[in-house]
């Protein structure tokens, strides 16, 4: 998927306690979906692309302390192109970061809930080969099939009725728009935020102007609270 909203405008991205509840499903799903509650967590916490999930390694965890905020380092991706189109005639073929050079590298702040899910993951699950985080039962590779099928299906049973009839959480990138979305709320600077995130600040801009679900409503509080009849300035 590009690494932009689809045509349409605006649309809204889900708030935390969504965000909490899709991952609690995930965790409950199945013993594949338990290895997968930190990965679609990386997306919403970090804002990570699933590529550069699937390609996570402990040499990217920088830091990773309990109770408060850790850093990871990325280096690389992993996208999908299809085996007809990589070198190596694999799905997955390792490439640089998007929108950086070859040897570049992208620091994230690892949020706390982040981390305990990253701990906890590799308590239970261990790591890959070449120290890979994110791994399938037998050892593979997180395939598209496995954690898109977990992906819907702990939709589905998060969500509310009406929640499920909408576009919130569509597909898993919209956890990156999330996560982007609540740092850009949150306050977080534009030129921070697009470093974090991987994107020049006038794409991040142009991308990310629209709301957290739940937020319209609060931000026309704010703006009749500061113009209603009576109000006053300093």
């Amino acid at each position: 998927m590009a690494d932009r909203l689809r045509p349409g405008g605006n649309r809204l991205v889900i708030n935390i306690h969504q965000a909490r509840r899709f991952l609690a499903a995930v965790e409950q799903h199945s013993e594949r979906g338990k290895r997968m509650k930190a990965f679609f967590g990386c997306m919403y916490f970090a804002a990570l692309r699933p590529e550069e999930v699937v390609d996570l390694r402990t040499g990217h965890l920088i830091s990773l302390p309990e109770n408060d905020w850790g850093e990871m380092r990325l280096t690389n991706a992993e996208p999908r192109a299809g085996s007809r189109w990589t070198n190596s005639g694999n799905v997955r073929e390792r490439r640089e970061l998007k929108h950086r050079a070859a040897g570049e590298t992208r620091h994230v702040p690892i949020h706390p809930e982040l981390g305990t899910m990253l701990r906890e993951h590799l308590d239970q699950f261990g790591t890959g080969p070449e120290g890979r985080i994110f791994i399938g039962p037998r050892g593979g590779l997180m395939t598209d099939r496995a954690y898109l099928k977990v992906f819907h299906e702990a939709r589905a049973k998060a969500f509310t009725e009406a929640e499920a009839t909408s576009p919130l959480l569509d597909v898993p990138y919209a956890l990156r728009h999330a996560a982007v979305s609540t740092w850009l709320n949150a306050g977080v600077p534009a030129p921070q935020v697009a470093e974090w995130a991987g994107h020049s600040v006038n794409v991040l801009l142009r991308v990310y102007a629209k709301c957290i679900h739940g937020q319209q409503h609060d931000a026309m509080r704010r703006i009749w609270e500061a113009t209603k009849p009576g109000t006053t300035t300093s």
